[in-house]
């Protein structure tokens, strides 16, 4: 989940919810400039966070307060197998998206482990033979994924409250096409991308957050309690082009 400390206690917004705000952000992309299979594509970032389940398993600090996503440290690569093998289920070029983030997330785990090796390894075979059987080329693959990855990543930006102040321009990303794109706030509150890479001049996206007045749980269990009964607040963007 992701965790940001406000004025009375905790925001939480669930990473899944992040996945959905990812998809949204994908769904108003322009379409004369849209990656290979978009719909598909769009498919993957809305189920990217998958393997998140904030409800179970530890979700606390050793202090008591909600466990943000990037204190999280997992080892295990059985999860990822059943993230791969739930996509499946969604076609193959879902797959590959899938396989390519579990890869860049993994990245790291590279020469850590003889198991993470081969895991990875398979992932790069897999990944070959589903752009071959598609029919998609080495380019127009890695452009679908860093276009899933500045999604993802925009999606971020706004779900951890870190778009600057001030007017203040932050980079998402250069992945596609080696083309920058920056974030501004304009004075109206409003957001605004430089160039402008959507299809409308204004649109709005939005993400459900659920607000906690407890600073410190005692357990998971008890800030699984208090998040199934917290109330929750529909957060909302609208982004126009300058």
């Amino acid at each position: 989940m992701i965790v940001n400390l406000v004025e009375n206690g905790w925001e939480v917004i669930y990473h899944r919810a992040h996945a959905l705000l990812a998809a949204q952000i994908a769904g108003h992309w322009q379409r004369s400039n849209a990656p290979e299979r978009l719909y598909e594509t769009i498919a993957a970032i809305s189920h990217h966070d998958d393997l998140a389940r904030e409800w179970e398993g530890n979700a606390i600090t050793e202090a008591g307060a909600p466990l943000d996503f990037t204190l999280q440290h997992g080892d295990s690569i059985e999860p990822f197998r059943k993230q791969l093998t739930s996509a499946r289920y969604r076609g193959r070029w879902v797959t590959f998206l899938t396989s390519k983030h579990i890869c860049f997330l993994n990245q790291h785990q590279r020469g850590q482990s003889k198991d993470w090796d081969e895991f990875l390894d398979e992932q790069l075979d897999l990944q070959e033979e589903y752009r071959k059987a598609l029919g998609i080329t080495p380019e127009e693959a890695e452009r679908a994924y860093q276009f899933m990855r500045w999604c993802d990543r925009f999606s971020l930006i706004l779900a951890q409250r870190k778009v600057p102040e001030a007017g203040r321009a932050l980079e998402i990303t250069s992945g596609i096409d080696g083309q920058r794109y920056d974030i501004r706030e304009l004075p109206d509150g409003k957001l605004t991308v430089e160039p402008w890479p959507f299809e409308e001049k204004s649109f709005t996206v939005n993400v459900e957050a659920t607000y906690l007045s407890e600073l410190k749980f005692e357990s998971s269990e008890a800030l699984v309690e208090a998040l199934q009964q917290a109330p929750i607040h529909i957060l909302e963007w609208t982004l126009v082009k300058q």
